[in-house]
């Protein structure tokens, strides 16, 4: 069994120095480690060039700034290449534990063997710096999620997860393509986690734990909006939008474009960054990404 790791990074050197640390120590180490470096602009790439001795460590510089969405599929694509079992990714403020993969792996493998070989992922539990759980990063539980539980084992079933810490094994890479690069940022993790689990639900291993170093540890919604936030909460309207429409129909986009009109009413959001939003919304009717698979886009 092999694991290739792959971390997204862009303009935090510090935090992942700190990542990078925390893959070394690990006490099932990954096969490969790829770093998709989209484009950053302070001294990253200086600090990773002096990596590149490690036959281990494959270093991608993206020629412009991808988004999340944009370096988690070339990374998928990239550990997909390298021929590894499963691919684990994770953002470049995500310290995984010494023992987070190794109880990752056994975690996934305990699940595939109560329910059979179509689970499509494991991820972690996340938490925060200060040991509490990280607000944005629960993932979405089956309605029944505590089946393996109560078989003994230490897994919750969920349907979705966020890109924390999650271990995809390379069939369903190979069944279900690689998240959407369009998406840019916001809600790819969401969309390609429920297209995962269409057939089986993933798990997520409570034994294996990382820390997200995100800065302030809240939960976010569309109410809290303002202008210094608004490009990342368009490209997360633009996308919701899209996939409710065309991956579930029409009455769940006016629900979502219902939900979100709510909320932006609630949060006394100004009708200038409102109006914004709403073409956002009415983007996602003509916004609709192909799925890629890794034998159409190989490297």
């Amino acid at each position: 069994m092999t694991v290739a790791a792959v971390i997204v990074t862009f303009n935090r050197l510090e935090k992942l120095k700190s990542v990078i640390a925390a893959l070394q120590a690990q006490t099932l180490a990954p096969a490969t480690l790829l770093i998709i470096d989209n484009a950053s602009t302070d001294g990253t790439a200086d600090y990773l060039a002096g990596l590149r001795h490690d036959p281990r460590i494959d270093v991608v510089t993206m020629a412009t700034n991808t988004g999340g969405a944009g370096g988690f599929a070339e990374g998928m694509l990239r550990g997909y290449a390298t021929g590894a079992d499963h691919v684990w990714i994770m953002d470049d403020d995500c310290y995984p534990q010494p023992t987070a993969l190794e109880t990752l792996v056994r975690g996934f493998d305990e699940a595939v063997a109560e329910l059979g070989p179509d689970v499509p992922f494991a991820c972690s539990v996340v938490k925060f710096t200060d040991d509490s759980i990280c607000e944005m990063n629960n993932p979405v539980p089956t309605w029944d999620w505590g089946r393996l539980m109560v078989k003994g084992q230490r897994n919750v079933m969920v349907t979705a997860c966020s890109f924390v810490s999650v271990l995809i094994p390379r069939w369903a890479i190979a069944r279900y393509g690689l998240p959407y690069r369009d998406y840019f940022i916001w809600f790819d993790d969401r969309e390609y986690t429920l297209r995962l689990t269409k057939v089986c639900p993933g798990v997520q291993v409570l034994d294996s734990v990382v820390i997200h170093d995100m800065g302030d540890n809240r939960g976010v919604n569309f109410a809290m909006v303002d202008a210094k936030s608004l490009w990342k909460f368009e490209y997360g309207v633009r996308n919701e939008a899209s996939y409710q429409l065309h991956h579930r129909g029409l009455l769940y986009f006016l629900e979502f474009g219902a939900r979100l009109f709510v909320s932006l009413h609630r949060g006394r959001v100004p009708l200038r960054l409102r109006a914004r939003l709403l073409r956002k919304w009415l983007a996602g009717v003509t916004f609709n990404p192909s799925v890629e698979f890794p034998e159409q886009v190989a490297r």
